[in-house]
């Protein structure tokens, strides 16, 4: 159900990369910075019967923001091509509304992609709505590795959702924190209960979120997830986490 394959001999027909531009949407600008896309052109070109000239459009809207492209990127979430749909569910993200949210779901819950799943994790991470919850939940707990890292992170984007939000989204953070088996989704997983933790007062769920930054520091395999959780204390300043890392860094740990 989960194979990529249909995916990477398209890219390779039409000669495109899969991370450019649209793994590296928060990279900064290069040095020579090249003009943006029209966007009336662009906005033309979503409508073009040729499925390489819609995909181009919408990765456009990946660095354009205009709240006339997203009627049209919607409807390009059902298209059949998987580069068309993971363009969409990008520029989506570049472009957040409200009225997305829905069909951005739907198509998460019955993509057969896992890039185009990523996209939509992440767009769905930048509509701040409270309907995401469940379906970044569903991704972290059940995805492939890609989109699961990108679920941790988006779920970081409930702080500004609400309190409610926060409380259910920092015990599934926790629990993959502790047992992904993957190092780089531990990792975004620290950040990203971190980045919540700054919302919340000094109750039980922040006291257990500290505990589980404190383990990954204190016992995980992987350096960069102990970094991370590291990181996430120091930034949060939480005296309980602060002397652990003193004292482990007096141990020579």
């Amino acid at each position: 159900m989960y194979d990529n394959d249909d995916l990477s001999v398209l890219a390779a027909e039409l000669d495109l990369d899969l991370e450019s531009p649209l793994d590296k949407l928060d990279e900064s600008d290069s040095e020579t910075e090249a003009p943006k896309p029209d966007p009336d052109e662009m906005l033309a070109l979503l409508e073009s019967p040729q499925p390489q000239q819609r995909m181009l459009a919408a990765r456009a809207f990946c660095e354009l923001e205009d709240a006339r492209a997203v009627p049209h990127l919607i409807r390009l979430l059902s298209e059949a091509c998987p580069l068309v749909r993971v363009s969409a569910a990008y520029a989506l993200g570049r472009n957040p509304s409200s009225e997305a949210v829905e069909p951005l779901i739907a198509q998460f819950q019955k993509d057969w992609n896992g890039y185009v799943r990523k996209g939509i994790v992440w767009a769905l991470g930048n509509s701040r709505d409270r309907r995401v919850l469940e379906p970044l939940l569903v991704a972290l707990k059940t995805d492939i590795p890609a989109v699961r890292l990108w679920a941790a992170s988006a779920l970081a984007q409930m702080s500004s959702v609400g309190y409610d939000e926060i409380i259910a989204a920092i015990p599934p953070l926790i629990e993959a924190l502790r047992r992904d088996p993957i190092a780089a989704v531990r990792s975004n997983c620290a950040w990203s209960v971190g980045q919540l933790c700054r919302e919340l007062p000094s109750n039980v769920v922040y006291a257990t979120a500290i505990d589980a930054l404190i383990e990954a520091f204190a016992e995980d395999e992987e350096m960069g997830v102990r970094e991370d959780a590291k990181l996430s204390m120091l930034k949060l300043g939480d005296p309980r986490g602060l002397q652990v890392i003193e004292e482990l860094e007096q141990e020579g740990f």
